[in-house]
């Protein structure tokens, strides 16, 4: 984009620090060596101080040192219109670049940064989250920046930028001096908005944030004055120019330009002129200047204002009610009287775009002088114009928003439209304004629910308290669409989910379920309700609730989506209540026999992730992973990369400290930490990645960091009322266990007891409140630690899975009388050794080799330790090894991908119905079941999915 002050270059006074600035950024960009790099530039000033003329001549050097320029302008008409800037600043540079080059350049990103950028279409299906979108804006620009380097962008005004561009760019801004990038912002001071505040803040290169435009001096007025009128300016003129003009650059020159159109000698006697030729400059009196041009040129004038920057001539004829030759006529006279800058570039090298105002000044004072009815009225036939120009709903949607209510039809549906076109491009907050705004028009009255409802749905993310004021008001109006009022229902209960009012979503799901007559519709609206009160830790009906899922789900066939989410919330409540494994996996896989998305438009991800969670409860991590895995590249094409990323990295990194990858699962968790943050602390997502975070440290014995973390994210009570794995209660009494701070570990632990057992939860595979709450209690009262791990025991035995009853069993025998345990061990070493447990393995093996003062088991254990990295237990491990005389073991290559010897042993575990002969090794196949991610009776599963895997 091109800005059309004027093609006549003057000379700059008194901003030679501000230049040698901008040549010293530009030498550093486009300089050779190591020290090249970019930087941030920011000027500020009030109105008139010369910062478009700055950004003219830095545009100047930059093209003259061989940078690729990128403009843009932010305009006080166009700062609802989302992207605009973005778009002035990308489109060029991809301009006339064919669709299947455009795809082909962006990948992944074409389908959710296209529509934002006007590059393409937004498709039909669920929209990218905002900060999805802004980190493929971020990929983007950092692109064509590498691609196109050395890149200096340019971004004038942009206290008027759209929030969505300005956003984007204040976060971007801090990568500058690590691009070949010079980022430099103008802007005034007393107008930027809050969420630019970053360009108050960043210093760039320059060391100051930002750098202020003075007022001119006397003298530096005096050099203008004299530039345009001639070297016999006498110094009285000249002084009372300076007074007349506070020493704003733009008056100053305007000032001159009228003295010399006046014909009016620059002498003392007449410098009493200037007060009034200078008022004819601003306000009122520019209004009367422009009155003088005759009606047609006003309404042409008013016409350019009401459309802001760039404007296309023709549209603007239409606007004014002009004819093609009087618009031209008008033009030519407003540009005479510089209101309107001279037609042509101010470069060689830029485009030349629509009409401009000399100064956004100029256009905001004519644009106030119009008369208020008749502004409205103008942007109503801006609107009209805008459509029938081709330009789309989007860009009248900025005008409509400016005028009055009238009943019109067309005024709804234009708005809703432009609504549903920035809500699948990423901008729910403008989707949000055209709604509310068409709401007021208003629409009919059986189309009022549907507005509603898409209101509710602009302002999810953002408006979550209004979001249930607006879908509420929707169920109150009167309309007989069954299939809207379903998903009106839904949407009020995800969000009331969301907000941590669980019992509201499934209360508001039940009214409707009772008054739904469609057998199908009503089973949708069950699905959804089951879904929120597996979710819904305070639930008080639980068992009941879990038999009627059961009878429901066991006479389902899965013949459609919702059958399959009743099947897989079958499978999840299976499983928090320790039915056998079979069981849990069988459901699972009726639910997993054909492709679920994890981003279907009308569903939310919660039910996929339960499914792929019970792989992982039940033993079968590997399988989780794989579904995991489909699931985030899901998430990534969609341009969820806000909650819904942050919620499939904290859960991956849980299934890798299961399966005793504790290092990737710290930087898994870690990753999930730093999205999550992006959403805020004390949220459901937030809640998950701190869990998982805590326990990955504390099982590689980093507890005094695990506790300084859990300070610094105020992880404690109050706990949510959404149930979050792993319990975040257990974790925390956990925490407070390694600390030795036992008695108050012991009332969290009964805490959770209390809160757990009504709801029939007791798969200590899920939450091992019991193993934590027997170990916290077994100096005091060794007795109660018995029943309690004997308990755990017998549950883990009734679910089945290896690694949980060997955890029990390990617990077990931690609290045991001291000739139990060894029994215990032994057991919890076999199970643990065919499972993909790797962690818990190294735990039973110390506690074994301990108890018997065995060198080998030790030295398995260190070795186990080792690569789990399971730092503490290493330590702890090696210490007791030593002490014993042992010899510390080498730290052997770490092979994490299956050895051909592993995969032997496993097919020969598969093809054998007995335990494998004693010829095979037992680490043999123990390795391989941690490294295929499954215990002995998944094997055979996957083999097959390995084997698919490495063709």
């Amino acid at each position: 984009m091109t800005d059309h002050r004027t093609r006549i270059r003057r000379t700059m006074v008194e901003r030679d620090a501000e230049l040698a600035i901008v040549d010293e950024a530009l030498d550093q960009l486009t300089g050779p060596g190591p020290d090249a790099g970019g930087a941030l530039l920011a000027f500020s000033g009030p109105a008139g101080l010369g910062k478009t003329t700055l950004l003219a001549e830095l545009r100047r050097r930059a093209h003259a040192r061989s940078c690729t320029v990128l403009a843009a302008r932010g305009g006080e008409q166009e700062q609802s219109q989302p992207f605009h800037v973005a778009r002035q600043l990308i489109q060029p540079q991809l301009a006339g670049t064919s669709e299947q080059e455009l795809r082909a350049a962006l990948g992944g990103w074409y389908s959710i940064v296209g529509p934002a950028l006007g590059l393409c279409a937004p498709e039909q299906g669920p929209p990218p989250d905002p900060q999805g979108l802004r980190d493929g804006l971020d990929w983007v620009l950092t692109h064509l920046v590498v691609k196109r380097a050395p890149v200096t962008l340019v971004l004038d005004d942009a206290h008027w930028a759209d929030p969505e561009s300005l956003s984007w760019l204040a976060a971007f801004a801090p990568r500058a001096e690590h691009l070949p990038l010079l980022l430099v912002v103008a802007y005034r001071p007393d107008e930027l908005p809050a969420h630019a505040d970053a360009f108050r803040t960043l210093p760039g290169r320059a060391g100051q944030a930002p750098l202020p435009l003075a007022p001119l001096t006397p003298a530096a007025v005096a050099a203008l004055v004299r530039e345009a009128l001639g070297d016999h300016a006498d110094d009285a003129f000249c002084k009372e120019a300076w007074a007349v003009t506070t020493g704003n650059p733009f008056e100053a020159v305007e000032l001159t330009a009228k003295v010399r159109g006046r014909g009016l000698r620059p002498v003392e006697e007449n410098a009493p002129q200037l007060a009034d030729l200078a008022a004819a400059q601003r306000g009122s009196g520019l209004v009367a200047r422009l009155e003088r041009l005759g009606p047609s040129t006003v309404r042409f004038a008013w016409a350019c204002a009401v459309l802001g920057t760039a404007i296309p001539q023709d549209i603007a004829a239409r606007v004014a009610a002009l004819g093609t030759e009087e618009a031209a006529g008008a033009t030519t006279r407003l540009r005479d009287a510089r209101i309107l800058s001279a037609a042509g570039t101010t470069s060689d090298h830029e485009p030349e775009t629509g009409l401009e105002f000399v100064h956004p000044l100029i256009a905001t004072a004519i644009y106030r002088a119009i008369p208020d009815a008749l502004r409205v009225a103008l942007h109503g036939k801006a609107a009209a114009a805008v459509v029938d120009a081709g330009l789309g709903s989007s860009a009248a949607a900025r005008h409509l928003l400016e005028t009055h209510p009238e009943n019109d039809p067309w005024v709804v549906r234009t708005l809703r439209e432009a609504a549903g076109e920035n809500l699948r491009a990423g901008a729910p907050d403008a989707a949000r304004r055209q709604l509310a705004r068409a709401l007021r028009e208003p629409p009919d009255f059986d189309e009022r629910a549907a507005v509603l409802y898409e209101l509710g749905c602009a302002s999810l993310l953002t408006e979550p308290a209004n979001t249930v004021n607006h879908l509420r008001a929707a169920l109150a109006e009167p309309f007989d669409d069954p299939t809207l009022r379903q998903g009106i229902v839904i949407r009020l209960a995800q969000v009331l989910a969301h907000s941590d009012r669980l019992a509201e979503a499934s209360e508001s799901l039940a009214r409707e379920i009772a008054r739904t007559p469609d057998v199908r519709a009503r089973l949708r609206l069950q699905s959804e309700r089951f879904m929120w009160d597996a979710f819904n830790a305070a639930e008080t009906d639980s068992p009941a609730r879990s038999r009627r899922l059961t009878r429901l789900a066991d006479r389902l066939t899965g013949r459609d989506l919702t059958e399959r989410y009743v099947i897989a919330l079958r499978a999840w409540d299976a499983c928090l209540r320790g039915e056998p494994v079979d069981v849990v996996l069988h459901h699972a896989g009726r639910v997993l026999e054909r492709p679920f998305s994890w981003a279907h438009e009308d569903r939310g991800f919660e039910v996929p992730v339960l499914a792929a969670m019970v792989h992982m409860y039940a033993d079968r991590p590997g399988r989780a992973e794989e579904l995991f895995e489909a699931g985030t590249a899901e998430f990534e094409r969609q341009g969820w990369r806000g909650a819904h990323l942050s919620f499939a990295y904290s859960l991956r990194a849980y299934i890798r400290y299961r399966r005793g990858r504790l290092v990737e699962a710290e930087e898994l968790a870690r990753s999930g930490l730093r999205l999550a943050e992006r959403v805020g602390r004390r949220t459901p997502v937030h809640w998950y990645a701190i869990a998982i975070l805590l326990t990955t440290l504390l099982a590689r014995g980093r507890v005094d960091e695990a506790w300084e973390l859990a300070r610094e994210h105020e992880f404690g009570a109050p706990f949510p009322a959404a149930v979050v794995f792993p319990d975040s209660q257990t974790v925390y009494a956990e925490l407070l266990l390694a600390r030795g701070e036992v008695r108050a570990a012991v009332a969290e632990l009964e805490a959770v007891d209390r809160r757990l057992t009504p709801r029939g939860i007791q798969n200590p595979a899920w939450c091992p409140w019991q193993l934590h709450l027997a170990r916290a209690v077994a100096a005091d009262d060794p007795q109660r630690a018995r029943t309690l791990a004997a308990d755990a025991v017998r549950r883990a035995r009734a679910f089945g899975a290896p690694s949980a009853i060997g955890q029990a069993l390990r617990v077990a025998a931690e609290v045991a009388a001291p000739q139990d345990r060894t029994e215990l061990l032994r057991e919890a070493v076999t199970l643990l050794s065919a499972s993909p447990a790797g962690y818990e393995l190294a735990r039973a093996l110390a506690a074994l080799g301990y108890g018997l003062r065995d060198a080998d088991l030790l030295t398995a254990a260190v070795v186990t330790a080792r690569e789990c990295g399971a730092d503490g237990l290493v330590e702890e491990a090696t210490e007791i090894l030593t002490g014993m005389g042992g010899a510390l073991p080498a730290a052997p290559p770490r092979a994490d991908w299956v050895t051909e010897e592993e995969i032997r042993a496993a097919d020969l575990a598969v093809r054998s119905e007995k335990e494998p002969e004693p010829t095979t090794p037992d680490w043999v196949l123990s390795a391989a079941c941690r490294k295929l991610g499954t215990d002995r009776s998944g094997l055979r599963a996957a083999l097959e999915a390995f084997a698919r895997s490495s063709t």
